[in-house]
C-alpha cells in the first residue's frame, strides 16, 4: 500500500510579548502547505492537530464562505446550524450579540464581523454596516477618553461562543480576516487592584487556554472543578442585556440588573443548559476549565467521592447547590481569574487572509480595542452548534482530583 505523504507541516506560533513559553510549548500552530481546494484529504489531520494545539493559524488564504463553512462542518458532520441558531441573533433584538453579526444569506452558517460600512453588495448584504463591540458599551466604569486617545484598552469579554440555551456548544470556530485596518499596538489594563497590563496589537483576539486554566489552580479548587455542573440562564444574551461587566471583562458586576424571567422570550425547563464545569479534550484526554464567564446562574456541586480524603482545605466535601448569584460569581471568578494572568494568553496579530482555527471547547478568548467609524475591517466567523454536549470528566479523573 502507497502511504502519501502530508503536504502539511507545522511550526510553533511566537509567543505573545509578555508570555512565559512553558506554557506555550503544545498551545498553537502555523500550518503551512494548506490548499482550501484539496481540503478534504488534510482535514482530519487538521482535526487532531486542533484538539492537540487548540489554535491552528493559517496565512495568506483566498477562502470562500462555502470553503469555511465546510472545513467548520468537518469537525461535527451532523451539526445543523450556526452556533446561535441561523438568524437568531438579527431576531433578537434585545441580545447582546445583536449589533456584532450579520448573517450572510446564501451561507447563513458564516457571519459578518467586523468595523466599519462596507460598500456596495457584499456576499448578498447591501451596504452592511459593522460595529466592533467596545468596551464602554458593557463594562460599568470604563477607561476614560483620555487614556483610550493615549493607547489604553480592555477585554470586552472573555466567552466561548455558545448559545447556552437550546443549543449545544460548537466544538470549533473559525475567523477568516478579509479586511484588517493598519493599526498602532495598544496596553491593555487590567483595572482590578492589579498591576497587570497586556502588550497587544490594536483588535487582537485574545485567548486563554482552558486546559492551563485547571491546570494551576490549587487541589483544592479542582477538586470542586470536576464536581461541579454549571447551571446556565435562559437566553442567557437577553438575561445579561443590562447588566455590566468586570473590569477585566471576566464576568459580570452583581447589581441586580439582570432581565426577570418572566420578561425573556419563551423558554422551557428542557431547554436550559446544565454542562460540566470541565470539559474532556476528546483527542488528549485532559480536562479544560470551560464556562462563560457571563452566563451562570447556579452551580450544583456533588458531594466527594466515597473514601475521598478530606482535610481543612477541603471545599464543600458533601455538595452544595449554590443558587446566589454573587456567590456564583465570587467562586467563578476565583477559578478563572488566575488562567488570565498576561504570562498566560495569547494575543493574535491579524493579516489579511488569516484563517484562524480555535477550539471552542477548550478556550475561552476576548475582543479587545476599539476603531473609529470609519476604520474598515471585515471577518467571517464559522461555528456550528454541536450534535452532542461537552463530555466531562471521567471515574479516573475524578479518583485523580475529587
Amino acid at each position: 500500500m502507497t502511504v502519501t505523504a502530508s503536504p502539511l507541516s507545522f511550526t510553533s506560533l511566537p509567543p505573545s510579548p509578555q508570555a512565559d513559553p512553558k506554557y506555550f510549548e503544545e498551545f498553537g500552530r502555523e500550518v503551512h502547505g494548506f490548499d482550501p481546494e484539496n481540503k478534504d484529504v488534510v482535514m482530519d489531520e487538521i482535526m487532531e492537530a486542533l484538539y492537540k494545539y487548540q489554535v491552528l493559524l493559517f496565512r495568506d488564504l483566498k477562502l470562500t464562505p462555502k470553503q469555511q463553512f465546510e472545513m467548520t462542518l468537518a469537525f461535527d458532520p451532523t451539526a445543523q446550524s450556526y452556533g446561535h441558531g441561523n438568524n437568531k441573533t438579527g431576531s433578537e433584538k434585545k441580545s447582546i450579540l445583536h449589533p456584532d453579526l450579520k448573517t450572510i444569506p446564501h451561507r447563513p452558517e458564516v457571519q459578518l464581523i467586523g468595523n466599519g460600512k462596507v460598500p456596495g453588495n457584499y456576499e448578498g448584504l447591501e451596504s452592511p454596516q459593522l460595529k466592533h463591540p467596545h468596551h464602554k458599551t458593557f463594562h460599568r466604569d470604563p477607561v476614560s477618553d483620555e487614556d483610550e486617545a493615549k493607547g489604553i484598552t480592555r477585554f470586552y469579554r472573555w466567552h466561548i461562543d455558545a448559545a447556552l440555551y437550546k443549543l449545544n456548544p460548537p466544538k470549533v470556530t473559525t475567523l477568516y480576516a478579509v479586511s484588517v485596518p493598519k493599526g498602532e499596538w495598544q496596553t491593555l489594563r487590567y483595572d482590578d487592584g492589579t498591576d497587570d497590563t497586556l502588550s497587544l496589537p490594536k483588535g487582537s483576539t485574545v485567548f486563554a487556554s482552558g486546559k492551563t486554566m485547571f491546570d494551576i489552580l490549587p487541589a483544592e479548587y479542582k477538586s470542586v472543578a470536576v464536581r461541579t455542573t454549571v447551571k446556565y440562564a435562559p437566553h442567557p444574551y437577553v438575561w445579561m442585556s443590562n447588566a455590566h461587566a468586570l473590569p477585566t471583562g471576566l464576568g459580570l458586576e452583581t447589581e441586580g440588573l439582570e432581565l426577570p424571567l418572566d420578561e425573556l422570550p419563551p423558554w422551557t425547563e428542557s431547554e436550559l443548559k446544565a454542562l460540566p464545569m470541565c470539559w474532556k479534550n476528546p483527542v488528549t484526554g485532559g480536562l479544560h476549565l470551560q464556562v462563560h464567564p457571563c452566563a451562570p446562574q447556579a452551580f450544583s456541586i456533588a458531594p466527594l467521592p466515597a473514601g475521598a480524603p478530606r482535610d481543612s482545605t477541603t471545599l464543600y466535601p458533601d455538595g452544595a447547590e449554590i443558587t446566589d448569584i454573587g456567590e456564583v460569581r465570587e467562586l467563578l471568578y476565583k477559578l478563572q481569574r488566575p488562567g488570565i494572568d498576561p504570562k498566560l494568553l495569547f494575543a493574535a496579530e491579524w493579516k489579511e487572509g488569516d484563517l484562524v482555527l480555535f477550539h471552542n471547547r477548550g478556550l475561552l478568548h476576548s475582543v479587545t480595542g476599539a476603531f473609529a467609524p470609519d476604520e474598515l475591517r471585515m471577518f467571517h466567523q464559522c461555528n456550528l452548534a454541536a450534535s452532542t454536549e461537552p463530555v466531562g470528566p471521567d471515574a479516573a479523573d475524578m479518583a485523580a482530583y475529587a
